[in-house]
């Protein structure tokens, strides 16, 4: 469910770059989207997730069902009523947001500048956007309510709703405007509505479609409220970061944004298809080891998280980095989308490749403090982890402009991931694995046999002379070839399926002991 939903986020983001390319309404529209975008990470799929579902499968694995249904009652009502008061007041300080993460846009504004109109239509454009906030939080309460029920394929099906109505209002509103980015914006609006709705009746069918209620000073709701205060700031630095590259970007030429978002769309398919798929399932799964006090299930569920991420977060990382311009060119260049922004993203691609493997390990990592009902040490990191991103910012992009942004993100991630992993070791919850390390050392061979092959087959310029259709049958049987080798060397150096799997670390560990 979570690859459908991708492939449809990458054909949204085809019409979009279709329709909008890289202009100034491009850019402003990226940055409309990505404010309550950032806040739906935090309320709904970010540090809410992580604070609700530990509390959500203790209260279900120690209470009976009234209770349950008493809580999911007061948990919808105090968060409903949360978002649906920072909604509306996003609606009335729209011009105050715009000013705020578009300070170059405002100061524009303000001196008569070229970039003057980019802020007028950003903060028209975030009244219409910033209702999203509120259905998305809600569609994200039902999802994980879902999710701790063991049905994970409503709430990863659900984005693909999304995307057909961003798509359908690019296709048959936007052309109808005379500016064709406020189509889209009403493209979100819906589709926050059509995401909730559909996720109702899995609820009713649940049995815990229940009558909100407020709950400020319930138990568990103060419990969720406690864990998620500091997770704002732990499971959002990358979020953060991302808007804080938005703010300094405003200051740079007219397409940075843009090149930012085509370029963090790529890498956001491979880190939510692997990455946040396995870390929505890892979550509920490590919650039940630690109530149910099993330290081993525990490490050993971490331990096949890291491992599956690396299996498939290496191969893509070197994938994306060796070939972002012919894959930019193949997926988005046509309508307003040139072959010069193509050139540009490629660059920023490039450099976000170099942190996949980071934020995919963060989505695991972060887990195993969250299941423990531990949100202070992640948001010690997270608070780190955004200094040392302003810092790297502010060094890298006076040279390398957006592109610097880029670095800066994948470099905060992997000191995010780093100090992650090293508290996890030194508390004695996890381990690497010998079987992992080895493992992992393979994937690295097998992916660097991998940039050979596209290396080799690259034929350089000639390649942009190509009609569409040669381009992408040469990308195509570069990528098939690229994952014959792959594959072919991992198994000849000894990787099975039998080491995907939770159990076949725990045999391998004992072996070795």
């Amino acid at each position: 469910m979570t690859l459908i939903s991708r492939v449809l986020g990458l054909a949204r983001d085809v019409v979009v770059a279709r329709l909008m390319g890289d202009g100034a309404a491009a850019d402003v529209f990226f940055f409309a989207n990505k404010i309550p975008n950032f806040l739906r990470r935090l309320f709904a799929e970010g540090a809410f997730a992580q604070a609700f579902i530990p509390v959500l499968t203790e209260v279900k694995e120690e209470h009976d069902d009234a209770h349950l249904r008493a809580f999911v009652a007061r948990i919808s009502g105090t968060l409903g009523a949360i978002v649906f008061v920072v909604s509306l007041l996003g609606v009335l300080l729209s011009p105050v947001l715009a000013a705020l993460f578009g300070t170059g846009w405002f100061i524009d504004w303000l001196s008569d500048g070229k970039d003057g109109e980019k802020y007028l239509l950003a903060s028209t454009m975030l009244k219409i956007t910033f209702p999203y906030l509120a259905f998305i939080s809600l569609t994200g309460l039902a999802g994980a309510i879902l999710n701790t029920l063991n049905q994970f394929a409503v709430a990863a099906f659900t984005p693909v709703l999304l995307n057909i109505c961003i798509i359908l209002f690019a296709m048959y509103v936007s052309p109808e405007l005379a500016q064709p980015a406020y189509g889209l914006a009403w493209g979100v609006f819906v589709g926050g509505v059509v995401q909730l709705a559909f996720q109702l009746p899995f609820l009713f069918r649940a049995g815990l479609l229940v009558r909100p209620k407020w709950g400020w000073h319930d138990p568990h709701v103060k419990k969720v409220r406690t864990l998620m205060i500091p997770a704002l700031f732990g499971v959002s630095v990358g979020q953060i970061n991302l808007l804080f590259d938005t703010f300094i970007a405003s200051f740079l030429m007219t397409g940075s944004i843009s090149w930012l978002y085509y370029s963090d769309r790529l890498l956001e398919f491979p880190l939510g298809l692997f990455g946040i798929a396995i870390a929505t399932v890892i979550l509920p799964a490590l919650s039940r080891n630690h109530v149910g006090k099993d330290a081993r299930g525990f490490s050993d569920n971490i331990d096949w998280a890291v491992r599956m991420v690396c299996l498939l977060g290496i191969p893509a990382a070197t994938g994306l980095g060796v070939m972002a311009e012919p894959i930019l060119t193949v997926i988005f260049q046509r309508g307003a989308f040139s072959a010069e922004t193509a050139r540009m993203a490629s660059y920023s691609l490039t450099a976000y490749a170099f942190g996949l493997l980071s934020f995919m390990l963060v989505k695991v990592l972060a887990p195993g403090f969250y299941s423990r009902q531990d949100t202070k040490t992640p948001v010690k990191f997270g608070i780190w982890c955004m200094a040392a991103n302003m810092v790297f910012n502010l060094i890298l992009a006076i040279p390398f402009g957006y592109i610097g942004l880029a670095a800066a993100t994948s470099l905060s991630a992997t000191l995010n991931a780093g100090l992650l992993y090293y508290t996890l070791h030194q508390q004695g919850v996890y381990v690497v694995s010998r079987t992992t390390l080895l493992f992992v050392v393979k994937v690295l061979l097998a992916s660097a046999a991998m940039a050979v092959i596209i290396v080799w087959r690259d034929i350089g310029d000639a390649f942009y002379d190509f009609a569409l259709v040669a381009q992408i049958q040469h990308v195509a049987v570069s990528i098939g070839l690229a994952l014959v080798v792959f594959f072919g060397t991992a198994l000849v150096l000894g990787v099975r399926p039998a080491q995907l799997t939770p159990a076949q670390a725990e045999r391998s560990s004992v072996r070795s002991e």
